[in-house]
């Protein structure tokens, strides 16, 4: 079978790549990237010290060209004698032909007529995302303009789905290898934009919340709370009666189901009007850092509006932050955290994480819609296709926003059953590939019953 303009992908491409499927499947692997001539390469697969081979086609007119302006087909896995993960036919970006051939197999050769390597460091890099104007708010790269969007895959983690193709293939060839399955994980992380309703705003701030609470929510003691906190906001602890101080709530609720949870905190200002209103350094705030981490939940960086076209910004902010938290005897394993309005430009914003020395991102999901921006739910090492290297930040794609579900600006299904059944529908979708389902869920949305009630049913089981 011939592809157009056949290249290698990079070593260090391949290497990533085979380190991603070496993290994933458990197993060790070798990739090894064949041209034979200006249409015809591949790359193999083998095990060492072990015969036999898989040899997957390669394609770098699609996958190797910041565009999303490709076709995209169904295929069948039952077609291969293979099962599809989630029991669905598997979308495939680049196929034109919905019922082609695209496994052969013989005693000691399996052979891939469809890129799925490539296919990999496409969604996994966001290459389609680069030197592509943003067209959603904030200057966000829009879900709309995505190809996942466009062909109705968003959906679906295509990467984790295809890696289960090939690990199928792998027990074909290889039965006698013992390959990692992986297990299902919930992390529950919360962008503290907020921490007080009431206690470091404005009082015209303070005024037109109460009255929003009182107007929207029917929360009739909304003006003797804003009073009653605005009142003891001098002390060292935030008001008890605050309706946005959630946090040993969550807390509390995350431990009787045996999850950690994840706080994002802002530790600079570059928008006054996009940015929260608190500092890092205020007394409430500090003695609310050691609540969390006394009680054994994470401390991470939610860097503020302007940041993320700013590498020397984030650092900036990631310093302060570890800074502070250190002045008060918090130390972590590790730091991450998650843009701020999920603001992100590939690759600046991702290498700026990387200068800041932080371990992992959270950001990349959608506002407007939940569901795959990756292509998977798992967490991966990053690599820069700009600059061809792998970097050492891990990304940890946001898979459900509590806004994006709620908010009238997005889906806009409130806080009933509709809500639950589409945050529960993602739950399962990670679930059945054994990933993290990644949910965001800030403090300020967890002020009313039924949205606690909600995340409780949420984030059980």
């Amino acid at each position: 079978m011939q592809t157009n303009n056949a290249k290698a992908l990079s070593n260090n491409a391949l290497q990533w790549l085979r380190s991603i499927l070496t993290e994933r499947l458990g197993i060790d692997l070798e990739l090894k990237h064949f041209t034979i001539n200006e249409h015809r390469a591949f790359s193999r697969l083998t095990v060492p010290g072990q015969p036999n081979e898989i040899r997957i086609i390669s394609n770098n007119e699609i996958f190797e060209q910041p565009s999303n302006d490709i076709p995209c087909a169904y295929w069948n896995p039952a077609s291969a004698g293979l099962t599809g993960v989630l029991a669905q036919p598997l979308p495939a970006p680049g196929l034109k032909d919905s019922e082609p051939i695209l496994i052969e197999s013989s005693p000691n050769k399996i052979e891939i007529y469809y890129d799925l390597l490539g296919l990999i460091y496409w969604q996994l890099t966001r290459l389609e995302e680069i030197n592509v104007a943003p067209k959603g708010s904030h200057n966000r790269y829009s879900c709309n303009q995505s190809h996942a969007y466009r062909h109705g895959y968003l959906s679906r983690p295509i990467v984790d789905e295809w890696i289960d193709i090939l690990r199928q293939l792998i027990e074909r060839m290889w039965p006698q290898l013992s390959i990692k399955t992986p297990f299902f994980q919930l992390s529950p992380s919360h962008d503290v934009d907020f921490p007080s309703c009431y206690g470091f705003c404005s009082k015209k701030a303070m005024i037109r919340r109460a009255l929003s609470r009182l107007v929207n929510e029917r929360d009739y003691l909304s003006l003797a709370q804003a009073i009653q906190v605005r009142t003891n906001n001098s002390q060292a602890q935030l008001s008890s009666m605050d309706p946005f101080n959630t946090f040993n709530w969550i807390m509390s609720t995350s431990e009787r189901n045996g999850l950690v949870s994840a706080f994002y905190f802002m530790a600079g200002r570059t928008n006054l009007l996009m940015d929260g209103d608190y500092e890092l350094d205020h007394p409430a705030i500090l003695n609310l850092l050691q609540a969390i981490h006394s009680r054994g939940h994470e401390i991470g960086l939610h860097p503020s509006y302007e940041t993320y076209l700013d590498a020397h910004a984030i650092e900036a902010e990631a310093r302060r932050l570890i800074g502070v938290c250190n002045s008060i005897g918090i130390q972590q394993e590790h730091w991450g955290g998650r843009m701020h309005y999920l603001r992100w430009q590939q690759p600046t914003t991702l290498l700026g994480w990387n200068a800041a020395g932080l371990r992992y991102d959270g950001t990349l999901g959608y506002a407007e819609q939940p569901g795959f921006r990756c292509g998977t739910c798992h967490e991966y090492p990053a690599f820069d296709p700009v600059s061809d290297k792998q970097l050492e930040l891990r990304l940890r794609p946001l898979i459900v926003m509590d806004q994006t579900i709620i908010s009238d600006q997005y889906l806009g299904l409130g806080l009933g059953e509709a809500a639950r059944e589409k945050i529960l529908y993602y739950k399962n979708i990670c679930r059945a590939v054994g990933g993290i389902f990644s949910l965001l869920w800030h403090n300020s949305q967890l002020a009313s019953a039924p949205a606690k009630r909600l995340y409780i049913e949420c984030i059980q089981g």
